[in-house]
């Protein structure tokens, strides 16, 4: 399966499927070395970001998506600091072995 295909590469393709003399001409994309599936995913996309059907945009995904990568940041640091407090908490208590009181 190759890797992601660049926007430039997407938007050509889009553009080749949507003209009808050039879709006789190439059968299916097939032929441009893309699964119809994967064609018919970015024309699917296509039609949610220019608002003719309903979903989630591009942009909206991709913030998304950088919104979880934050959160998913941000809760790794709050681990860390947990168990530092932890572990401070810890060296904190007296050599004799009696707890302190709160």
């Amino acid at each position: 399966m190759p890797g992601r295909y660049p926007p430039e590469f997407r938007r050509k393709v889009l553009d080749l499927v949507a003209d009808v003399e050039v879709r006789r001409d190439l059968g299916d994309a097939a032929d441009l070395d893309i699964s119809d599936q994967t064609t018919y995913a970015w024309r699917r996309q296509e039609l949610v970001d220019t608002g003719q059907m309903p979903g989630t945009t591009s942009t909206d995904n991709a913030e998304l998506v950088a919104a979880r990568r934050g959160i998913a940041e941000l809760e790794a640091e709050v681990a860390v600091h947990r168990r530092a407090a932890e572990l401070l908490k810890e060296g904190s208590t007296p050599q004799d072995g009696t707890r302190r009181s709160r």
